[in-house]
Formats: C-alpha cells, sequence, structure tokens
C-alpha cells in the first residue's frame, strides 16, 4: 500500500499514516499530521459536528506516544494495543467507545486469513490502529476517498462493520465456489476429493466464525445502552449494520455445517471402500485357502501320500477342491448381496 502519493498520509515518522477531516455536507479532506495536532489541541471546533479519523501503524513504536501526547484516550484502548487476546469486545469507557474488531488481510489467502484493529471513538475522534492492513479498512478509506459523506464517527463505524460484512459474504462466496465442484464429484460417489482442502477450508471458516461472532452481539449491548453523544439516527444505522454482519455470519455458520456434512460423507465414502477391498481379500484369501493346505500336504514328499499311484489320483483331488470353492465362492456371492 504506497503512502507517497496520497495527500492523507502522513509525511513526519511519529504520526497517523493517514488523517482525514469530516466537515457536515462535504467530502473528507485528507490532512497533515500538523492539521490533525492544530485541530486536537483548539479549545472547540470551528463547527459543530466535524471530526477526524486517525489511523495508525501498530509497527511503528512512535505512534503511542503521539497518541498520548495529543488525546486523552482510555486505558483500555491502550491495553488493546498490546493485547495477545484474540476476543473481540465493544465497551464503553467514559465518554469513549473502545472495540477490538477481527477481519481478514488486506492480500487475503485460505493460510492465513485473520487480522486485527483496535478503535476508540469518541465524539470528535475516530483513532484506528492495527499491525498490518486489512480489507474492510481499506475498502472503507476507498469510500472516504470516493467522496463519500459521512456525518460522525459513529456512522464511520457502521460503514466499517457493513464493509466487514461484505468481506465476510465475499469469502464465504469463494469458498462455495470451491465446496460446489467437490460436493458433486462426492454426489457421484467418487472419493476424488481432497480431505486436507476440506478441512483447511472447514477450519479457517470456524476460526473466521468464532473471532467474528462476538461482534453483532457487543454492537446490540452497546445499542442497550449508548453513550450520550450518539443520536437515534445513528443508534439505528449502527443496528442496521449489526444485523447484516449477523446475517454474513448465519451465512459462515451454514458453509461450516455444510463442510461438516461433505467430510462426513467423504468419511463414509472412504470407509466403503475400504470395507469392500478387504471384503474381496478375505474372499480371495478363503477361495485358495482349500487349494494351498492340499498342495502344501500333498507337497511334502513322504510315503504314503493317498492316489499317488491311481491312474486318475490328481482330478479325484482337484474335483472335490473345485466343488469346494465354487461352494465357497457362492457363499461369499451371497454374503456380499446381504
Amino acid at each position: 500500500m504506497s503512502q507517497s502519493s496520497d495527500p492523507a498520509s502522513d509525511s513526519t515518522p511519529d504520526g497517523p499514516i493517514w488523517s482525514y477531516r469530516f466537515v457536515p455536507n462535504q467530502p473528507a479532506r485528507p490532512i497533515t499530521s500538523e492539521e490533525a495536532v492544530e485541530f486536537l489541541t483548539a479549545p472547540g471546533p470551528s463547527l459543530p459536528d466535524e471530526f477526524l479519523w486517525l489511523h495508525f501503524s501498530l509497527s511503528n513504536l512512535r505512534s503511542e506516544p503521539w497518541l498520548r501526547r495529543y488525546l486523552t484516550l482510555p486505558d483500555s484502548f491502550y491495553e488493546s494495543l498490546h493485547s495477545d487476546a484474540d476476543s473481540t469486545h465493544l465497551q464503553q469507557d467514559a465518554d469513549s467507545l473502545v472495540a477490538r474488531i477481527h477481519d481478514v488481510l488486506f492480500d487475503f489467502t485460505f493460510n492465513a486469513p485473520i487480522a486485527s484493529t483496535s478503535l476508540c471513538i469518541k465524539s470528535r475522534v475516530l483513532i484506528s490502529a492495527h499491525v498490518r492492513p486489512w480489507r474492510s479498512i481499506d475498502k472503507l478509506r476507498a469510500a472516504v476517498q470516493a467522496g463519500q459523506m459521512f456525518r460522525s464517527p459513529i456512522e464511520v463505524l457502521s460503514r466499517l462493520l457493513r464493509d466487514q460484512a461484505s468481506v465476510l459474504v465475499d469469502i464465504v462466496r469463494k469458498s462455495t465456489k470451491r465446496i460446489d465442484p467437490m460436493e458433486e464429484r462426492l454426489l457421484a460417489k467418487r472419493i476424488s476429493v481432497s480431505r486436507s482442502e476440506l478441512g483447511s477450508l472447514r477450519r479457517i471458516l470456524v476460526r473466521l466464525q468464532r473471532l467474528l461472532a462476538p461482534e453483532p452481539a457487543a454492537f446490540f449491548r452497546l445499542l442497550s445502552r449508548p453513550p450520550d453523544w450518539i443520536t437515534e439516527d445513528e443508534l439505528h444505522n449502527l443496528q442496521q449494520a449489526a444485523e447484516k454482519f449477523s446475517a454474513a455470519i448465519s451465512d459462515t455458520t451454514a458453509l461450516v455445517e455444510r463442510l461438516k456434512q461433505l467430510q462426513e460423507e467423504l468419511a463414509a465414502l472412504v470407509n466403503e471402500q475400504t470395507n469392500r477391498t478387504l471384503f474381496l481379500l478375505t474372499v480371495v484369501t478363503v477361495l485358495a485357502l482349500p487349494i494351498n493346505l492340499v498342495a502344501g500336504l500333498f507337497g511334502m514328499n513322504v510315503g504314503g501320500i493317498p492316489l499317488a499311484q491311481h491312474r486318475y489320483g490328481f482330478f479325484l483331488v482337484l474335483g472335490p477342491l473345485l466343488v469346494l470353492t465354487a461352494l465357497l465362492a457362492y457363499w461369499g456371492m451371497v454374503k456380499r448381496r446381504y
């Protein structure tokens, strides 16, 4: 993600990697770190509804000192910056909302899909910080750059939640495209399906579901006791975004259940094929048993072998063996049928 050609990117090493200033009824304007500091240190906003969105990279060790220098943020936000826990949470701390949410990486692959970001939302500023870029943040930034207008940080948060849902739906769609051919082969009783691929898809979707499923519930809890500075319209937008995200989680759950059924069907086909192979080996062994036994007895080359001097001795021994083998073969066919 190049920053040199974007005026929203910060030119100083210790500031945000991008900053936007939102003014009512106007598209957001990218600002420099110095302009952001001037806004944050001003005694009051020049317009009543203007606010900032500041985005930081946690790989820059100077980001946190910059935040502590120019902003008064809750300790819970700074704790989330250093937390290794995967749990999603959204909590109200004094006049701020502190959140830790998850999404897929910007360069998503099915091997390493998860990234997290920490958010702090106040009435005049939205702070976001992550270690690695992820898709929803990039989609939100693209919308801002395209001129979409936001009236408050809560509207930005609602759009972020909708973008998360869209990314999750896209993952489900791509996973479904990979699963459909496997399901068709299994329905045709062909086991040319990679069990490792099915298992990998299921593990990734289960992890996504585990990390993202608590997020709508956290937003719904917020809706029951919101901060005073959130308006009814903003709450309504946030509720719609949470419902959309909850629906995407439900689609993920359905796909995980489908994968589970495909794995069970594949295991059943493999077991059936294994049982057929074992049965065939057993039948062949039983059929060859009389012949091997008699051949072993007659091959000891000791005295007293019956029919050794008889003209038709070979046929007198071979005939009963063939009859016995035929009876065993018939028993095997009946056993296989039932």
